[in-house]
C-alpha cells in the first residue's frame, strides 16, 4: 500500500467492522463504485489504515470490542490529515437509535445507518460522498495551479519594474503607473 494518494489516485473507502460478514457484504455492495475498498477489523487497524493513506470515505461500525466505533471516531476527528473524512456511522443495535445517532454526530459522523442497511441506499450515499471528495480535489488542484500562475505573473511584473527602475527615460513614470493599475486590478480579481 503507498502512503499516500496521488492526485488523481481514487483515495478509496476505510471499511471498519470486527465481524468478517459485514465486512463481505460492505464490499460486495459497494464493488460496483470501483473504489479501492481497505478493510479495518477494529479501531486500532482503522488508525493504522489511516496513517498510511487518505480516504475519501470512512463505514465505521459502531461496536466493537476495545476501540468502539465512537471512540474510534473521535481519535479520526484529531488527526489533521483525516479531520474532514467524511464518517458513515453502521449498527446493528436494537437499542434507542436516536441516542446512539446523537454521539455517533456528536462525534463528526456525517450520517448513521443502521444494519440491516438498505444496499441500494448505502451505494447511493457513499457515490455522493466520493463525487463530493473529487470535486474537492478537482478544486484544490486549481487552487494550486491558480497560486503558482500568480507566483509567476508577480515574478514577472517585478522584472518589469525593476527593468523600468534601470532606465532613465521620460516614459518611465507613465509605465510604472500602469504596472501599479496592473498589480492592482490583479488583487482585485478583475485581470481578464
Amino acid at each position: 500500500m503507498t502512503a499516500d494518494t496521488t492526485p488523481d489516485e481514487p483515495a478509496g473507502i476505510l471499511l471498519v467492522d470486527d465481524m468478517e460478514d459485514n465486512l463481505i457484504a460492505l464490499e460486495a455492495v459497494l464493488a460496483s463504485l470501483n473504489e479501492p475498498l481497505v478493510r479495518a477489523r477494529s479501531g486500532e487497524e482503522a488508525m493504522e489504515a489511516l496513517l498510511r493513506r487518505r480516504f475519501a470515505l470512512i463505514l465505521l461500525d459502531v461496536r466493537m470490542p476495545g476501540m468502539d466505533g465512537f471512540e474510534t471516531a473521535a481519535r479520526i476527528k484529531r488527526l489533521d490529515r483525516s479531520k474532514d473524512v467524511p464518517i458513515i456511522f453502521l449498527t446493528g443495535t436494537d437499542e434507542d437509535d436516536s441516542g446512539f445517532a446523537f454521539r455517533g454526530y456528536a462525534t463528526g459522523a456525517a450520517d448513521f445507518l443502521t444494519k440491516p442497511f438498505d444496499p441500494w441506499v448505502l451505494r447511493a450515499k457513499v457515490s455522493v460522498f466520493l463525487d463530493l471528495h473529487r470535486k474537492n480535489r478537482q478544486l484544490e488542484r486549481m487552487l494550486a495551479r491558480q497560486r503558482t500562475e500568480q507566483a509567476e505573473v508577480d515574478a514577472r511584473l517585478a522584472a518589469l519594474e525593476a527593468h523600468l527602475a534601470a532606465r532613465a527615460t521620460p516614459d518611465v513614470p507613465a509605465l510604472r503607473a500602469q504596472v501599479a493599475e496592473l498589480r492592482a486590478r490583479m488583487a482585485g480579481g478583475q485581470v481578464s
